[in-house]
Order: structure tokens, then sequence, then C-alpha cells
């Protein structure tokens, strides 16, 4: 049986309640969804926070056949091309929401994520002849046996502490750490103010399991965690860690990691997961260190 053809795509400027719940409905729907959501958790904010991107609708009648989000300031590896993700009812439906986003930025100058083994987004790159360009791997690790690699009290060096973020204190330090740490990401390095806000306004944000490495009241570090209550099982996030440069060597990656750790494990969480770039040694040998296996991957796509 061979697939309807959709009504014209549409670049709309602010999406209605009724389009984001059901751009919602079809990212829970997608196959992998329970592993590897079809739409990261940027994507998913901005449908709703007025940010200056594209949204590409794919609709017959009132029934959304696909949904499409343009990020036009960059994003990429090389911070030029502009960034696309997309879910879809089918390949075909992802085949012609990608060619909408080339058509409005150029092919050339585009990059396409795809989440899950099963994504419709990989099939239309595939389709399309695009390439791999960067792989983001998704590890885990069961926490039932933390006792046997994590010690109760993570070592710490002279007169630095770990606490608890503060909202109202903390917020403008943690953002400049968290550029210096991540000055050449893509993405993490590029956060602002409204981005930290969305996240803490969010209802899992808990600032119990946002962890700081703090020398004289100076932020060295950080271990910011997650708990994911809408999986199978309730799981557990490293959903930032970071260092300052200025903070090498004093091994506080390790220390933020493994209080963080322990941290989702006394919550009761018995698996934890991760995503790190596929080409970040030093950022693997630590995880891999602790146990932590590739569990799925998360390819970007460019044009061929």
């Amino acid at each position: 049986m061979t697939s309807p053809s959709p009504e014209p795509i549409s670049d709309v400027a602010v999406l209605s309640p009724a389009l984001v719940e059901a751009i919602g409905t079809l990212a829970r729907q997608s196959p992998d969804a329970g592993d590897t959501p079809p739409l990261s958790e940027q994507t998913l904010l901005r449908l709703t926070a007025g940010q200056p991107v594209h949204h590409l609708v794919c609709q017959q009648d009132d029934t959304l056949l696909g949904y499409a989000q343009l990020d036009p300031d960059g994003g990429s590896a090389d911070n030029a091309a502009h960034t696309v993700e997309l879910i879809a009812t089918d390949p075909l439906v992802a085949t012609e929401l990608l060619e909408a986003a080339g058509r409005l930025v150029g092919a050339a100058g585009l990059r396409l994520w795809a989440h899950g083994r099963n994504s419709v987004a990989a099939q239309a790159a595939t389709q399309a002849g695009w390439q791999p360009v960067r792989t983001l791997l998704q590890l885990r690790r069961s926490l039932t046996d933390l006792d046997d690699v994590v010690p109760a009290e993570p070592p710490l060096p002279d007169g630095v502490r770990i606490r608890t973020f503060r909202p109202d204190l903390d917020a403008d330090a943690w953002l400049a750490l968290n550029a210096r740490a991540f000055a050449s990401h893509p993405e993490q390095g590029r956060w602002s103010r409204a981005d930290l806000d969305d996240r803490i306004a969010a209802p899992w944000f808990d600032p119990a399991g946002f962890l700081l490495a703090v020398r004289e009241e100076q932020l060295l570090g950080y271990h910011w965690t997650k708990v994911h209550t809408d999986t199978p099982e309730p799981m557990g996030e490293v959903y930032v860690l970071g260092v300052d440069p200025a903070a090498q060597g004093l091994k506080l990656g390790k220390a933020l990691l493994g209080a963080g750790l322990r941290h989702l494990h006394e919550r009761g969480l018995g698996t934890v997961l991760l995503y790190v770039e596929a080409d970040n040694a030093p950022a693997r040998a630590l995880y891999e260190g602790l146990g932590f296996t590739v569990f799925a991957r998360d390819i970007q796509f460019a044009a061929g």
C-alpha cells in the first residue's frame, strides 16, 4: 500500500497548541521513543519557546504526517551549517521535509540529526545520498554495583567541596563556566540564560541533583544530573558534566561523576545514561572506565 501524497509543507511562524500536542504524540509513537527519542530536548523546548527557528509542518486534512525544525543559527560541528531534526509517519514524508529544509537554506549548508536505530530521518538521509559527519553515543550502566567502583566519599583536592546549585545565586557564574568548559562544543557551549531558565522551569529540574565543585565559592566544575520518569523504568542521566579548563589536572571530573552517580543511586534508580561525542577520547575513557557501554547512536548527516 503506497502512502498518500501529503499536503504541501508549511513554514509556520508559531505553532498552535494543537500542533504542539500532535508533534509530541507523533514523537512518542516513534518505534525507539522509549530508548532514543526522535527529537532532542532542545528541539522540544523550541516548540513553544519562541526561538528563531523554522517549523516545517506536513499535514493531510487535520492529520499531522511530519514535522521538521530548522535552526538557522548553526549548531553544527563547524558552527557554519544549519541543523534540522524531523519526525514523520514514513520515510517519504521525511524525505519531503528534508527537501523543504534544503530549499530554505540550501542542502550544502544543512546538517540533519537522526536519533535512534529505526529513525525515518536516517532513512531519508541515506536515500538522498547524505553522509554521516558526526556521531553522538548514548552510554549506559547499571547502578546496582555502584559500591564496587565509586567510593562513598569521592576524593577531592584540598579546599574543594561539593555543594548544590542555587538558581538565584549561581546561574550567571555557571553559564560562564559552562561556556569555558564547552568552548568548542557546537551546542552546549552556546547556552544562554534563556536556555538555562527553560530547564530550571522544567518539571524534572531538581537542584539537589545539580552538583558544583567550589573552592572558596569559585566554581571549578559541575555535574548536573537528571531523572527520566517517561521511560519504562525511571532512569538517571549524567545530564552535563564539565570542568573549568583552568582546573584540569585536579581530577574533578571523576570525583564529580562519582558524586552524581551516588546521588542517582540514592534516589533508588537502577540505570543511568549519558551522551558523549564518539570522537571525545578523554571523556569516553572516563565513562568507560566506570563501566559505561554503548547503548545507541545518534548520527548527524550532511549532503554528500
